[in-house]
């Protein structure tokens, strides 16, 4: 399995702001693993709300985190200013595979970058619904023509 080529800044063209804390940086002075992760869910969420798709008190729909992966190319800390980018590789019929790429702040080529799948459900009976024709007309415009 060959490594991953980190993505440039040039393959997004939507990027949320992001700010790491005192908390993330472990012993070793750099953001712990687990907080890429939550970096990842938390600015495709805010895409997802800011673009008036998600509702995350009362929409009938919800996202469930089915898979998730990164890859790390250069360390993170606090207080690292990060810039999230945010692209589409596939749009299932109640399914996303987003990429979600870490930039520090100002630089060109990803810190960080992985993977976030989720499969869109009712809230209730938690079963899967198909993504509205909103939905798919917002994320196909964030599709990357080249995500590897």
């Amino acid at each position: 399995m060959a490594r991953p080529v980190p993505f440039q800044r040039s393959h997004f063209s939507v990027f949320q702001p992001l700010q790491t804390r005192w908390a993330d940086n472990d012993i070793y002075g750099h953001m712990n693993n687990v907080v890429h992760y939550a970096l990842f869910d938390t600015a495709v969420n805010e895409w997802l709300i800011e673009a008036g798709l998600l509702d995350i008190h009362h929409g009938s729909q919800v996202g469930l985190v089915v898979e998730t992966g990164c890859h790390y190319f250069a360390e993170l800390a606090f207080p690292d200013k990060i810039e999230a980018g945010i692209g589409i590789e596939r749009i299932g019929s109640s399914s996303v595979v987003y990429r979600v790429a870490l930039f520090r702040k100002g630089e060109d080529v990803a810190a960080a970058q992985g993977r976030f799948v989720h499969v869109y459900v009712d809230r209730n009976s938690r079963k899967p619904l198909p993504l509205p024709q909103k939905w798919q007309d917002a994320l196909s415009a964030l599709l990357l023509t080249d995500p590897d």
